[in-house]
């Protein structure tokens, strides 16, 4: 066997555990390199019950492509019906082993169960989709010895993989697929706007065939209603097609089924495109995806140049120029792709003053702003353009105080405009399409605390909102849905959290397309900054340099250009390598195009 790894190490279950006694912990394996395979040993002869369960919690950690070594800890009948790809549960610690009690006179010689146990963290399912979770964890294993080889094994167990978060981290790795929003498009092109769906894969078993086949078989559930795929029902990887590696040109070839050879080529297009998007998310160094149908045939072929001709992808927009508000109340800004930038006043009556504020949201192509009046109780909305007037606000808060009226604005790529309003007497999300006209009431679901802040993610599809309940916030992402339909207002549904273990959250942006940065608190801890996933799970990676006093950060999609946060000392930024930098230290209110 050739492994495409430095090294190989084995995993060989020859820990004791008693068949009576106190709860004892089966220990995660230490992390390993990342360039390093893990594969464990089948079951010596003769093993004892504890040596059985130890091999096979080993073996669900290791890099076994199909688990057959686990399977071998098992009986026929069992190894037939297990199916380690339904779930994988993730435990604090290594899943606790104790033997199970069997009521008085129920014992049988040649039969002994054990109780896996442990205090949950999250779960990823069939769809590769992570959640997480809480509460304990309790699944009974059972064993039995065979009458004529003597030896033991199981025969009873739950579906699904259980191991501890280190084991989870170093097995699994978070990949974004791409999907298209079902109903935004960009307003100045038409494109369709590419979605991220997050998904975790086994990093070191076949992981670009994985994220192949997980792509062609649709989005996750959550995500499923408010996208679209491109690849025709039916579309799979050719048979027996494993190991897809790129070529020397950085080409990577992928043989689909015979339902994917029929359709046209702006269809072959949109289809690359996804692909493309999704492995260079995966191997960045990749050039171009061709795809093949049955016989060889070529489908099409398309480059990075044409996947961002073909589709609009957030993380791939770089902003011209970062937003704030100065000590005169004006709206300025500094170009993104100057080292030492100017700080200059913006075309249009914002950049003249001629109205305090207290937030501002500027469109993405960065033709239009949106203000938030320094009292929170209107909204305008006004070109980036010499000689533009401000006009009357386009919504209105009744809120009593400041904080019970408007959130800050964001825009979405479809050029539509979104705000809350706090007032504890009548929460409301609206959106304005194309940021003018009538404003839209978005129907929101019961939330467990009064909206503080929300941010719609570039996609339209997606949205960031925190809410606070007896003085802790929460960080939480709503789909939505219905956007675009004639006649229906749209809705924010099936509300998760992306920051479970923060019990407080001061200040937030989107950081990429399915990730957000966001300053916050642990229970007992102190202010941090760092980034979150969309789905919950922990990014590997290290965190934003530490900064105090943090009242507003501002990040863009495109992790090129530097972090900005407004602290104790004005606006500072945080370029890539380096330190925080002082921008200006009366500024307010950082924003990038969003």
């Amino acid at each position: 066997m050739v492994f495409a790894a430095c090294g190989v190490v084995l995993l060989a279950g020859c820990a004791s555990m008693p068949d009576s006694g106190d709860l004892r912990n089966v220990e995660s394996t230490p992390r390993q390199d990342t360039g390093v395979r893990v594969f464990a040993m089948p079951p010596a002869e003769d093993a004892e019950p504890s040596e059985i369960m130890q091999g096979f919690l080993e073996a669900l950690t290791s890099d076994d492509p199909q688990y057959d070594t686990a399977r071998k800890y098992l009986t026929a009948d069992a190894a037939r019906v297990w199916r380690p790809e339904r779930s994988a549960t993730v435990l604090a610690n290594g899943p606790s082993v104790v033997p199970d009690r069997e009521p008085a006179g129920r014992e049988t010689t040649g039969s002994l169960s054990y109780v896996l146990t442990g205090s949950r963290v999250a779960t990823v399912d069939a769809q590769q989709a992570y959640a997480p979770a809480d509460g304990p964890f309790r699944k009974k294993v059972h064993l039995t010895k065979d009458a004529k080889s003597g030896q033991w094994r199981i025969d009873s167990l739950p579906q699904g993989v259980v191991m501890g978060k280190t084991d989870f981290q170093r097995n699994y790795m978070s990949v974004n697929k791409y999907y298209f929003a079902s109903g935004p498009t960009v307003g100045t092109t038409g494109q369709p706007v590419a979605v991220a769906d997050p998904v975790f894969v086994r990093s070191k078993v076949d992981a670009m065939t994985q994220v192949v086949r997980s792509l062609l078989s649709g989005p996750t559930h959550w995500l499923g209603p408010v996208v679209r795929s491109s690849f025709p029902t039916g579309t799979a990887l050719q048979k027996g097609v494993s190991g897809l590696t790129p070529d020397d040109r950085n080409t990577l070839t992928v043989p689909l089924n015979a339902d994917a050879s029929r359709v046209g080529q702006a269809k072959c297009t949109e289809m690359a495109t996804q692909l493309l998007f999704t492995l260079r998310n995966l191997t960045p160094t990749l050039d171009s995806v061709e795809l093949q149908g049955p016989g060889g045939r070529l489908l099409c072929e398309l480059n990075e140049q044409d996947a961002e001709s073909a589709a609009w992808q957030a993380s791939a927009q770089r902003p011209q120029n970062l937003y704030f508000l100065d000590g005169k109340h004006r709206l300025v800004r500094l170009s993104t792709g100057d080292p030492t930038p100017a700080t200059l006043p913006v075309p249009g009556p914002l950049g003249e003053g001629a109205k305090e504020l207290q937030s501002v949201a500027v469109s993405r192509d960065e033709h239009t702003v949106a203000g938030v009046g320094a009292d929170g109780r209107s909204l305008y909305v006004t070109s980036l353009a010499s000689g533009g007037s401000l006009g009357d606000p386009v919504v209105s808060s009744q809120g009593a105080r400041p904080e019970d009226r408007l959130t800050r604005p964001s825009w979405d790529a479809a050029g539509d405009l979104w705000v809350a309003d706090r007032n504890p007497d009548a929460q409301k999300l609206y959106v304005l399409k194309q940021g003018a006209g009538k404003p839209v009431q978005v129907t929101l679901p019961s939330l467990p605390g009064r909206i503080q802040d929300v941010r719609v993610a570039a996609d339209g599809v997606r949205v960031a909102i925190v809410v606070e309940k007896d003085g802790k916030q929460s960080l939480l992402i709503g789909r939505i849905e219905n956007e675009g339909k004639p006649g229906e207002s749209p809705s924010v549904l099936d509300l998760h959290s992306a920051a479970p273990d923060l019990e407080q959250v001061t200040a937030m942006s989107w950081a990429g397309d399915s990730r957000l940065l966001v300053v916050g608190v642990e229970q007992g801890g102190v202010h941090q900054m760092r980034y979150v996933q969309v789905d919950g799970s922990t990014i590997d990676g290290p965190a934003p340099a530490a900064l105090s006093g943090v009242k507003a950060i501002a990040a863009a999609e495109d992790d090129r250009v530097p972090l900005v946060a407004c602290s104790e000392d004005g606006i500072v930024r945080l370029p890539s390598g380096a330190q925080w930098q002082k921008v200006d230290k009366d500024g307010t209110a950082p924003v990038y195009p969003g």
